[in-house]
């Protein structure tokens, strides 16, 4: 049980972590772009967002690996690109607003191009809020990786992940609970894990809360008690 649970993590991980990744450089490079070039750049990247959410991102994975192959790499694809324009919108949006700020606009004025303008003022300030985002959204692909996978459309034998092996304890519950219960822990317990860190993520980089982050240690060295000419 130790050993499958070993080899589901290692394969939900390694669908959850590229498909996150994939949508992340590919939605916050657009979203930037988008965002700081305005005009129709800006309509038609949003255009291209809203008609891929407008449908359900789980319905449209279930739809395409029904059609296609149900493998690693279509999992990843598919999770993907429904998950760009996540980082699109929120990235547009950061960048639209920074667009208009004095420090851009102070750099545009000595002339710098707009790729240099995006890559070192515009990218540095967005980039906490979307691993913030990220973080949460590998929540979000991986139970959609173990819900395909529970539904018989994701990982297939001899592979196996924790959705499939919660799909294939159910029929068990009444005499082997654990083959089930065991890999759905494993689901809850990386998500609260996935959303902690989020939160750490989000207050370590932002300058205005970081400060909160040497709370415990102050109070910790507050309760320790100093030893006075007195006392010794």
């Amino acid at each position: 049980m130790l050993g499958r649970l070993v080899v589901a993590t290692r394969t939900t991980i390694s669908v959850a972590l590229p498909a996150v990744g994939v949508a992340l450089v590919i939605g916050s490079l657009w979203g930037v772009w988008a965002g700081y070039h305005r005009g129709w750049r800006e309509t038609v990247s949003m255009r291209v967002a809203d008609v891929i959410m407008s449908f359900p991102s789980l319905l449209l994975a279930v739809v395409v690996l029904y059609v296609f192959n149900p493998s690693v790499a279509n999992i990843v694809l598919i999770l993907a690109i429904t998950r760009i324009p996540i980082y699109l919108r929120t990235a547009r949006a950061e960048s639209a607003e920074l667009q208009s700020r004095t420090f851009v606009d102070a750099a545009r004025t000595f002339g710098a191009r707009p790729n240099a303008i995006i890559g070192r003022h515009v990218i540095p300030v967005v980039l906490p809020t979307l691993l913030t985002l990220a973080t949460l959204e590998f929540c979000y692909v991986m139970l959609a990786e173990s819900s395909l996978s529970f539904l018989g459309i994701g990982i297939q034998p001899p592979d196996v992940s924790w959705g499939l092996m919660v799909a294939q304890g159910r029929q068990y519950l009444q005499t082997a609970w654990w083959l089930s219960i065991f890999p759905g822990l494993a689901i809850v317990i990386t998500t609260i894990a996935a959303n902690v860190l989020a939160a750490w993520l989000r207050i370590a980089t932002d300058p205005a809360q970081r400060w909160r982050l040497a709370l415990p240690r102050k109070r910790l060295i507050a309760r320790i008690p100093v030893k006075t000419e007195e006392s010794k």
